[in-house]
């Protein structure tokens, strides 16, 4: 008979986690060149989790090279689709079966609960390092319509070097972004995981060499952005970057492609996403309990949180209560006990900005109407409730910046008109939510908001199967789906002459 599985002593396992901070360059663990590390500090108590290696130019210049030797000699790139599948599916199931090791690594490293961890970030990396492994012998190259006297053909093949720069907010999953369809196609990686949240990114290295990568292919450096980060975007010998991250740096990205050889580079950048209810929506309590779940999942902490709440003024008073009395759910608690709806933010100076904004909200005249402290400071983490202001007009700082924590905007229009440009009025434009049942309504202006993925009745429906990725200031190419082969291939023409 089976048994029900006891519960995991997460509190326990936490106090005897330690990782291995080296760096993993040509498939073995190493400290840095200069011997210089950072602590790894946990938001949930303050507490160092581990040393971590301070990779710079000299570090990243060995997984370069490296990753540059194991892509000439072919010892990925040049195995069949079929073989490449093989092992990134055992890739794939390695993460799954090391699953709690990951996913206390990841709520230690960045705070968020437990179950967050275990039900979404760990199955999602894994599904989507397996999804491209059965996705790459699946497709097929071109053979143009040419005359009869010549045959074109149009071949997809690995661009070389990636090097891959990920955000701290979703380690595992923006690292899974990159590294599937990277891999698949044959390209080697060079991974630097920000230094907020570096743990799994090195372990997730170690699982794809016993998974059977060959060494080198899947290199991780460690470090600060300004060293290791620079070093791999201005490097002469990588061939595109895909980067992760804020709208600041996504710019230093391309300064740096410019500087050095041109480099693509592929920024998936910062959001203002847009939740529009119109007047004639008639279930208000859905669509406050789905804009409260999105915007305080992962304690705020994600490019496409509906930050910017549009809700048309016959029906905002009413919103407005529905969504206040959502807030309860979501405050914050321990995220190592299994049942905390939000954790910690991820270090204390990302508790400074979003107090900061915070603060600016009152100032610039924004009425709170939930939330706005900090709790939990007993603790040593960083904590933040659940907060929602109404009142907003999008020229606040708190309607126009991403502040990349649990604060909620609300703001009041009369028109569909007036719906449509206030949303478009942000220089982001990653995601949007439009909530009418009127299906003309609905459709016109889900047509006229700029953004790269526009839900309707609904928030954050999501599938390995669609692209993510934004217009304006949020980025440009798009992760997920087929269309991530674009970032990580050439196209080659061949023309043949047929006498």
């Amino acid at each position: 008979m089976n048994r029900p599985t006891a519960p995991r002593d997460w509190a326990a396992l936490a106090a005897a986690c330690q990782p291995d901070g080296r760096l993993l360059i040509d498939g073995e663990r190493r400290s840095a060149a200069a011997g210089d590390t950072f602590a790894c500090i946990s938001p949930i108590d303050g507490r160092t989790i581990a040393q971590v290696a301070r990779g710079q130019a000299t570090d990243i210049d060995a997984a370069v090279r490296s990753a540059r030797r194991a892509f000439d000699d072919g010892r990925w790139a040049h195995k069949p689709p079929a073989v490449r599948k093989k092992v990134l599916l055992r890739f794939a199931e390695k993460i799954l079966a090391a699953k709690d090791e990951l996913a206390l690594l990841e709520t230690l490293d960045m705070g968020k609960p437990i179950q967050h961890s275990l039900g979404v970030d760990v199955p999602s990396a894994a599904r989507c390092i397996a999804w491209y492994a059965e996705a790459v012998d699946k497709v097929y190259d071109e053979i143009a319509p040419t005359a009869r006297s010549a045959l074109a053909l149009i071949t997809r093949e690995p661009m070389g070097v990636i090097g891959a720069v990920v955000p701290w907010n979703y380690p595992m999953i923006m690292s899974a972004w990159k590294l599937g369809p990277a891999l698949a196609t044959g390209n080697s990686v060079v991974l630097k995981p920000s230094e907020k949240s570096p743990l799994t990114a090195l372990r997730l290295a170690e699982l794809a060499i016993e998974a059977g990568l060959p060494e080198g292919v899947f290199n991780v450096v460690t470090g600060y952005g300004h060293e290791a980060g620079e070093a791999l975007a201005l490097h002469m010998d990588v061939d595109a970057i895909g980067f992760t991250g804020s709208t600041r740096v996504g710019r230093k990205m391309l300064e740096y492609a410019g500087r050095s050889n041109l480099k693509r580079v592929y920024n998936e950048l910062g959001g203002k996403s847009a939740f529009v209810v119109f007047d004639d929506f008639n279930d208000i309590a859905r669509a406050a309990s789905t804009v409260a779940g999105s915007m305080f999942f992962n304690q705020g902490e994600s490019c496409n949180a509906p930050s910017r709440v549009l809700v048309q003024d016959r029906v905002a008073d009413e919103f407005i209560a529905a969504v206040t009395a959502e807030v309860p759910k979501y405050q914050p608690g321990d995220p190592l006990t299994g049942s905390a709806p939000m954790g910690a933010l991820v270090d204390d100076g990302q508790l400074r900005t979003v107090l900061g904004y915070i603060d600016a909200g009152h100032t610039e005249g924004a009425r709170l109407v939930a939330g706005g402290r900090q709790v939990r400071g007993d603790s040593g983490g960083y904590f933040v409730e659940p907060t929602v202001f109404d009142g907003v007009t999008n020229q606040m700082r708190i309607a126009r910046e991403e502040i990349f924590g649990p604060v909620m905007s609300v703001i009041r229009f009369k028109t569909e008109a007036e719906a449509i440009a206030i949303a478009n009025d942000s220089p982001y434009g990653l995601q949007a939510s439009v909530w009418s049942h009127q299906i003309d309504r609905a459709h016109r202006t889900a047509r006229a908001l700029r953004a790269g993925t526009v839900h309707v009745n609904q928030y954050d429906e999501d599938d390995i199967t669609v692209p993510f990725g934004g217009f304006k200031q949020s980025g440009n190419g798009r992760d997920k789906s087929l269309h991530a082969f674009d970032k990580y291939t050439e196209l080659k023409t061949t023309w043949i002459r047929i006498d």
